[in-house]
Formats: C-alpha cells, sequence, structure tokens
C-alpha cells in the first residue's frame, strides 16, 4: 500500500476536515504515493520515536500530536521539531498526524477514554458546528433511484444511525438545447418539459468530492444543474468530549480511586470534594478548561481533563468535582485505538505501537 491508501483509511475514522482550524492535521511530512513497508503508532513524534521506526524499519510515523504546529522557517536542527522533521526526511519516514480531526470523532479519544473508565452509553459533550453540506439536483423522474442510490454509495444520505436519508419532489423542468449542445433528451432549438424528480441530500463536508465526482459520473444530462448549501446544524454526532454515566454511583473517593488505577497517574489534580456521589461524567482528554461549563451545564458530577490552572478550578463553583489528571495520561490509549483500527482495516501487515514512552512530565 501506499500512505494515500493508508490516509484515507484514516479518514474514515478521523476526517481531517473535522479538526479545528487552528490545528496542523494530516500528512505533514513524506510523499503521498511512497510505498508504505511498516506502520508505527505513538503519541508524539520526538527523535526517539524515529529511531524506533528506522529500527524497527517502519517509514510511517502515525501520531496523534502534529511535530509541526506552527511554521517552520528554519531547518537547522537548532529545535527539537526541525532536528525531527530533518531525521525523518533523511531516512524517508512520513509522518501523520490526527490530532484534532480524531479529538472529534464519536469513536476517537473521548470514546476510548469513556470505555477505559466504564462509562456507558456517551454522547457528544460539545457538538461540533456545520461539518454537513446539503445537495440538491434535478433528474428525469425513471432516472432518479439509481442517481439516488449512486449518492448514497458516495457517502451521501446519513444521519446520525440513519443511512439513505433523502427528500424528493416532483414536478416539470425545461430547456431548450443550443446549437452546441449534445442533449440526451429533447432536441436542439426546440424547448423541452420533462418530468423531474428534485433530490435532497445531506453530506458530510469531506464526502463533497466522492458525491459530486458520483453526480456526474451517473447523471443523466450533459449539464448537471445542482445546488450545495453549507448547513449550520450542530452535529450531535461530531464535536469535543463525551458524557455518560457509570452503571451504579460512586463515593467521591471510589471514583478518584477509579481514575487513578485506570490511568495510571502520579496524582490528581482535584477541585474540592462535595460530599455527593458520582454518577454521570464528563470527559475531554487534553486540555480541557474551555469545556467547565458545558460539562455544568449538562448537570456533570463530574469532569475529567487536563491542563487546569489555577483559577479554573475555581470555576466548579462547588457544582462539580474537576479533575486534572495530567496531559499524557487522559490521551495515553489513543495508540492502541489507532493502531486497533487500523488492524481491523489492513490485516496482515506491518503495524506497531512505539514503546516510547513520550509523557514529557514526571512525578516525584
Amino acid at each position: 500500500m501506499i500512505i494515500r491508501e493508508i490516509a484515507e483509511i484514516l479518514e474514515t475514522l478521523a476526517p481531517l476536515s473535522t479538526a479545528e482550524d487552528f490545528d496542523n492535521v494530516g500528512l505533514l511530512v513524506g510523499d503521498p504515493t511512497q510505498q508504505v513497508n511498516g506502520i508505527l503508532v505513538t503519541l508524539d513524534t520526538l527523535e526517539s520515536v524515529v529511531d524506533e521506526a528506522i529500527d524497527k524499519k517502519c517509514n510511517l510515523i502515525i501520531s496523534f500530536h502534529p511535530i509541526i504546529f506552527g511554521g517552520l522557517k528554519t531547518l537547522t536542527g537548532s529545535t527539537y521539531v526541525e532536528r525531527v522533521v530533518m531525521k525523518a526526511i533523511k531516512n524517508d519516514i512520513a509522518i501523520y498526524a490526527l490530532h484534532t480531526a480524531l479529538d472529534n470523532s464519536p469513536n476517537g479519544v473521548n470514546a476510548k477514554l469513556c470505555d477505559v473508565l466504564g462509562i456507558l452509553d456517551p454522547k457528544i459533550l460539545i457538538p461540533k458546528a456545520s461539518g454537513l453540506r446539503k445537495l440538491t439536483t434535478y433528474v428525469p423522474k425513471d432516472k432518479a433511484p439509481d442517481l439516488l442510490q449512486a449518492l448514497f454509495d458516495a457517502g451521501a444520505g446519513h444521519i446520525g444511525d440513519y443511512s439513505h436519508c433523502s427528500f424528493q419532489l416532483q414536478g416539470t423542468g425545461s430547456f431548450k438545447p443550443l446549437e452546441n449542445a449534445k442533449p440526451t433528451l429533447g432536441t436542439k432549438g426546440e424547448l423541452h418539459t420533462e418530468e423531474e424528480t428534485q433530490i435532497q441530500v445531506v453530506l458530510p463536508t469531506h464526502k463533497k468530492g466522492s458525491v459530486i465526482a458520483a453526480l456526474y459520473d451517473h447523471h443523466p444530462y450533459e449539464e448537471v444543474a445542482y445546488e450545495i448549501f453549507e448547513m449550520e446544524n450542530t452535529n450531535k454526532h461530531l464535536g469535543m468530549g463525551m458524557i455518560g454515566e457509570f452503571k451504579e454511583a460512586l463515593s467521591e473517593t471510589k471514583f478518584l480511586d477509579l481514575v487513578k488505577t485506570k490511568l495510571k497517574t502520579g496524582g490528581i489534580r482535584h477541585s474540592s470534594l462535595l460530599g455527593k456521589r458520582i454518577k454521570k461524567v464528563a470527559v475531554l482528554g487534553g486540555s480541557g478548561a474551555f469545556a467547565i461549563a458545558s460539562a455544568k451545564a449538562q448537570e456533570a458530577d463530574a469532569f475529567i481533563t487536563a491542563d487546569l490552572k489555577y483559577h479554573q478550578f475555581y470555576e466548579a463553583e462547588g457544582q462539580i468535582l474537576l479533575l486534572d489528571v495530567g496531559h499524557y495520561e487522559s490521551e495515553q490509549f489513543t495508540k492502541a485505538l489507532i493502531h486497533d483500527y487500523l488492524r481491523k482495516k489492513i490485516a496482515n501487515f506491518a503495524l506497531l505501537i512505539s514503546e516510547s514512552i513520550t509523557n514529557p512530565v514526571y512525578y516525584y
């Protein structure tokens, strides 16, 4: 397989179009047409990880965090970022990053965190705005079923847990083929009317290209009339963080013990205990202070995240137990998530989880 084919598989889990605007995701280093000999999955791409890839003969590193975040103005080896990029290039090793595309995935970082902690039936905490388009097109009535199926096959018509979603109207279309036209129906120079079906389907932004290609490939008309609208709807199946419940409520101390044990953290920073049992829990791997208000609004008993600042603990306001478990600790299971997903898609392929511990934080 080539890198582009691996990237296409990864996009079925974490479409790059769903990443946050500030982020840097996708293929950061390498040639998309390069043949892949082996894949090393990591949380962070450090020099030690590149060395590991070299030793294990892996020429593609799939990383959660992007090694290149801001712009690189030089490649002199003066920073760890430059040294990583230079070593990767010298050894023909490609680097692909998922980051917030996987954060926003309904089967991504936070779903995995809920699974590890035993949080049941998790839902998106902060649904992502838009991410959807609506396609409207017009086709001769007898050709509508075939065209509609082609659009479905290309990725249109999915709304949450439902597929093959569409809306259709019947009407009359009119057109006059001009001198250079090659009409499928009608005669040059004569006004033609045709019983047509108006088709409306929704589609995710990252499927726009494939859906439009299917529209042109399967539409009978020489000139295809269609419109695409950006939808402002929030997508409850896509977004940051998750919220769910334990099967049974836990005391605060047992809850803290559970989190500390499952996440193998050296310590948990938390807001004041409230003397109530914990059942409804929100999670957001990585830096998640921005979601405190959402967790409170949805009446979570506790919120598990990382990188909380001193004053942000005050935002608990006696309503919620805030936990800072550590950035690495909250995202550590991402390697296994990516590895297991790819293993199901490309069995019998050299696919390894990095053994390098990339956590830069230590506890005394």
